[in-house]
């Protein structure tokens, strides 16, 4: 088992996100993808049945999807940056936006982050995240096809993350909702890096849960399949710890409202 390095660490502090190879076993992602070929109802090998640019499947709990969750590799990274004890294991994986080669706009192309609470509302835009991310500890991407970039990879402005927090810092405990963050089209992460999650089969891309990111239109030629499920917490964050004890993920939202980062 291969821990985080200190230089990954910091980096997820300042970037927002780790990239983590081989995070889990390819032959997982094949019995994976087999299961969710399945429930779009296409055929993978007839690309004249590819007809929607995105099939959105639910949450996936059979046993390649819980034990891809929960490799000896991924719970490490866990410990390393929410907190040994701070989060609760996955017990399944969801939702699994799955992408097909279209000229057509899938019509969720839009820059976001990923709201964490207040979802009973069925508007999705009063969704809401506050500064000390409330019900999410981490934004997970697991890929569960290979992707380069001309199979449609998930967006990620790098370093938005603070951008974010401190946009959040005046909010309290209520915090904003999804339509209070997007009302500026998120221009204040607009001068970030854009980095492309690309990867093989098995890769997993462990990001703090403010992080910006969009999903794109494919234009290539293979479907793409992954999942972006939360890391849920088994505690509150705290950025505010009698011990100093903070997680990387807590320590980039202080950083960012101190000035730090």
């Amino acid at each position: 088992m291969t821990e985080l390095s200190h230089a990954q660490i910091e980096r997820f502090i300042t970037e927002g996100f780790v990239r983590i190879d081989a995070a889990f076993p390819r032959s997982l992602a094949d019995e994976g993808r087999a299961i969710l070929w399945r429930d779009t109802g296409f055929d993978p090998l007839d690309p004249k049945t590819w007809t929607k640019p995105v099939v959105r499947l639910g949450m996936y709990g059979q046993r390649p999807f819980a034990d891809a969750a929960n490799t000896p590799v991924l719970r490490a990274a866990f410990d390393q940056l929410v907190g040994r004890g701070r989060w609760q294991p996955p017990a399944a994986l969801g939702t699994f936006p799955v992408r097909f080669p279209s000229p057509d706009d899938p019509g969720d192309a839009g820059w976001h982050v990923d709201a964490s609470f207040g979802t009973e509302n069925p508007d999705f835009m009063t969704w809401r995240v506050n500064v000390a991310s409330r019900g999410r500890a981490l934004l997970m991407l697991f890929l569960f096809s290979d992707v380069s970039e001309s199979d449609a990879p998930t967006r990620i402005r790098a370093g938005s993350h603070l951008d974010i927090a401190r946009q959040l810092a005046s909010a309290g405990e209520q915090g904003l909702t999804l339509r209070d963050l997007a009302a500026n089209g998120f221009a204040e992460t607009a001068h970030r890096q854009q980095v492309l999650a690309t990867g093989e089969a098995g890769t997993v891309y462990l990001c703090h849960p403010f992080l910006v990111h969009t999903a794109q239109p494919h234009r290539g030629t293979r479907p793409r399949f992954m999942a972006q499920p939360p890391l849920l917490p088994a505690e509150p964050l705290r950025l505010e710890r009698e011990h100093g004890d903070y997680s990387p993920v807590e320590r980039a939202i202080r950083g960012a409202l101190s000035g730090g980062l």
